[in-house]
C-alpha cells in the first residue's frame, strides 16, 4: 500500500512539472483562499458488528453536514481543512449511537487537480474540473467516547461558474477508513481481520475570494526569453540615446529661441526711426549730382567731400540768385535721437564749408537733417551723406 502511494505521488508531481510550464503571477499569502460547505450522506461499506447489531454495506445511512477552508497553492496542488459532522438517521444510527450527532471528522487534505495537471492551465479555470482529494486527521464518536485517526479520499467533479469564475459547485463521492465507532480505541486497527470502511455522497460549493492579480483565480505571466529580452533592452537603450539626443537639441534650440526674443525685445524697445520719405530723396532736375560722403558716426568735411562741395560753390557763384538746400542722413544703424542728431550735423557741416572756405553768403543756404534712411542705398555707406538741392524756384 504505502509503495502504491508513493509511486501515485511520484507520477502526480512529475505530470504537474510537465503541465506547469506556463507560469503563472505570484501567490502571496492571502491569494487564492476558499470557503464552502456541503451536505450529503453516508453509510458503511464494510460489515461490522457492534453490541451484536450487524452493519452492512450501503445499510443505516446518516446524513451529514460540512465545511471546507482551502488554499490552492499552485494551479494543480492545494491543502484543505475538512470538518464533517453525522447525525442520526433512524433511532438507532449506524454508529449505534442515540444521540443527534453521532460523531465528526476533522481532516487535513490535499487536493490536486488532475484537469490542470494532465491538461496545463490556460488563465483561467475551465467551466468543469475533475480534482482529487487525500488527507487524514481525527474522529470522534459522541456517546461512546470513542476516538482516533482516520484517513480519506475523495473525487470533486467541479463546476466553475460566473465570470470570475469565483464560485464553484461540486459533487463529491469520499471513502473514509477507520471511523471510530464505540470498540475502537484506535480506528485505523482491524476489527475481525477487516478494515472499517465508510462511503460518502456530498454536494457543495465553494466561493474563492479576490487576489491581489484582481482575480479570483491564477492569471498566466507572459514569458519572454533571453534572446527576447537582450533585444529589448538594446531597443530600450536605443531609444534613450535617441532622445538624449533630442534633448540636447531642444536644448540647443531653447537658447536660439531665448536669444532671439532677447533680441527682439530690445528692437521693440528701440525708439522707431523715421525714414525719410521717398518723394524727398527721390531723384529730380533740382537735386544737384555732387553729394559729399562721411565715414561712419563722423560729421566732418574730408578732402573727397570738399571736392563736391567747390562745385556746388562754383556753380552757386555762376548763378547770382540760386539757393540751396542741403539734406543731411544717416544710415539706420543706432538709435534715433543719434542718427538725427548726426543728419543735422553733416547738413550743417557743409552749410559751413560752403560759407567760410568758398564764400557763399549764408541767406542763400539752408541746412536740414532728414535722420536715418536705407532708400538712397542697399550698402549703409552710401546712405551717410549730404545732398544739395537748388530751392531757388520754390516759393
Amino acid at each position: 500500500m504505502k509503495k502504491l502511494f508513493l509511486m501515485l505521488a511520484v507520477a502526480m508531481l512529475t505530470v504537474s512539472a510537465n503541465a506547469q510550464k506556463t507560469a503563472v503571477t505570484a501567490n502571496k499569502a492571502g491569494d487564492n483562499w476558499y470557503v464552502g460547505a456541503n451536505i450529503g450522506i453516508a453509510t458503511p461499506v464494510s460489515k461490522y458488528d457492534v453490541s451484536g447489531e450487524s452493519y452492512g454495506r450501503l445499510k443505516g445511512f446518516a446524513p451529514k453536514l460540512g465545511i471546507r477552508v482551502g488554499k490552492n497553492l499552485t494551479t494543480v496542488f492545494g491543502l484543505a481543512l475538512d470538518a464533517d459532522v453525522y447525525m442520526a438517521a433512524t433511532k438507532k444510527s449506524m454508529m449505534d449511537q442515540k444521540t443527534f450527532i453521532d460523531g465528526l471528522n476533522v481532516d487535513i487534505m490535499g487536493t490536486f487537480n488532475l484537469s490542470n495537471a494532465f491538461a496545463g492551465y490556460q488563465g483561467q479555470p475551465r467551466c468543469f474540473e475533475v480534482i482529487a482529494l487525500v488527507g487524514g486527521g481525527y474522529s470522534r464518536v459522541f456517546g461512546g467516547g470513542s476516538a482516533g485517526l482516520n484517513g480519506k479520499g475523495a473525487f470533486d467533479f467541479a463546476f466553475n461558474l460566473g465570470a470570475d469564475k469565483a464560485w464553484q459547485i461540486y459533487i463529491e463521492p469520499a471513502l473514509v477508513l477507520g471511523q471510530p465507532i464505540p470498540t475502537w480505541s484506535n480506528p485505523l486497527r482491524k476489527s475481525n481481520d477487516k478494515w472499517n470502511f465508510m462511503g460518502q455522497l456530498s454536494i457543495g460549493f465553494n466561493y474563492k475570494f479576490g487576489n491581489s492579480n484582481g482575480s479570483h483565480n491564477f492569471k498566466v505571466e507572459q514569458l519572454r526569453d533571453q534572446a527576447e529580452i537582450d533585444g529589448l533592452n538594446a531597443k530600450i537603450n536605443e531609444l534613450r540615446a535617441d532622445n538624449q539626443a533630442k534633448d540636447g537639441k531642444i536644448a540647443a534650440d531653447g537658447r536660439t529661441i531665448a536669444d532671439l526674443k532677447a533680441k527682439l525685445a530690445a528692437c521693440q524697445a528701440r525708439p522707431s526711426q523715421t525714414i525719410v520719405e521717398e518723394r524727398i530723396i527721390k531723384e529730380t532736375s533740382a537735386t544737384l549730382q555732387p553729394i559729399v560722403i562721411f565715414g561712419q558716426g563722423k560729421t566732418t568735411v574730408d578732402a573727397a567731400g570738399m571736392a563736391s562741395c567747390e562745385m556746388v560753390a562754383k556753380y552757386m557763384k555762376n548763378h547770382k540768385d540760386s539757393k540751396i538746400k542741403i539734406l543731411g542722413f544717416a544710415s539706420p544703424e543706432g538709435s534715433k535721437e543719434v542718427n538725427d542728431r548726426i543728419a543735422k550735423q553733416r547738413a550743417e557741416a557743409v552749410k559751413n564749408v560752403l560759407i567760410k572756405k568758398y564764400k557763399i553768403a549764408a541767406n542763400r543756404l539752408t541746412a536740414e537733417g532728414l535722420g536715418a534712411t536705407d532708400k538712397l542705398s542697399s550698402e549703409n555707406d552710401f546712405n551717410r551723406v549730404a545732398k544739395f538741392v537748388d530751392i531757388t524756384a520754390e516759393k
